[in-house]
């Protein structure tokens, strides 16, 4: 039996709370344990522990920037499925660049939501149209462009696996995967992104959609 996931969804459209209360009240492994109309309400009047994943709208009208907010429910704990009513590319860059998990615009069906909600929360990361091609749109100089080789080693490495073993895999040695390794960090440090460790690549892993094609 799959474990309950607690959502929260912090929006300042009460028809769209609304309506999320009766879409997750259809699904028994979910439940909506808060609404809010901005992130320093949800923090203030939310549960006291932190939910699995945050619906945030992407603009909020009491001024916050999407940034902030994503990173101030990242401290909590939670993690953070962006939604919006438009799929802007520079947005959803931002946002995967302030740490969010995932991007949905709101015109997605149930399913995609559920779906999309359960990737967040193994860990996985949403993979939606609109982030797939912002992604492969973005040429920024905050996107370092790796080789075939480095990105294989990255994801392998970022997805658990020890050196030594994403080595074995490529078919080279201990050495080499240390040497690829080491020039993905120091992109990521020319292009302002630092990952020291290996939580760090496996953020930047997501947030640049590396593991979606």
């Amino acid at each position: 039996m799959a474990r309950m996931i607690d959502v929260a969804v912090v929006d300042d459209d009460r028809m769209l709370l609304d309506g999320m209360r009766a879409w997750l009240g259809q699904v028994p492994e979910l439940r909506l344990v808060a609404t809010a109309a901005t992130v320093a309400e949800l923090l203030a009047t939310g549960p006291a522990t932190p939910p699995d994943i945050v619906l945030l709208d992407l603009l909020l009208r009491d001024g916050s920037t999407p940034g902030d907010n994503i990173r101030r429910l990242l401290r909590t704990g939670s993690r953070v499925l962006v939604i919006s009513t438009v799929p802007d590319r520079t947005r959803v860059i931002e946002a995967l660049r302030a740490g969010a998990d995932g991007y949905l615009t709101k015109d997605n069906d149930l399913p995609t939501l559920v779906a999309a909600v359960q990737d967040v929360v193994a860990g996985h990361g949403a993979h939606s149209p609109e982030l797939a091609f912002a992604c492969a749109h973005d040429d920024s100089p905050a996107a370092p462009r790796l080789s075939p080789r480095e990105r294989q080693i990255l994801l392998d490495y970022a997805s658990g696996m020890t050196l030594k073993s994403a080595a074995r895999r490529a078919g080279i040695t201990v050495h080499t995967a240390k040497d690829y390794l080491d020039r993905v960090k120091a992109k990521y440090q020319q292009a302002g992104r630092p990952a020291y460790t290996k939580i760090d690549l496996a953020r930047r892993v997501r947030e640049d959609s590396l593991d979606a094609g």
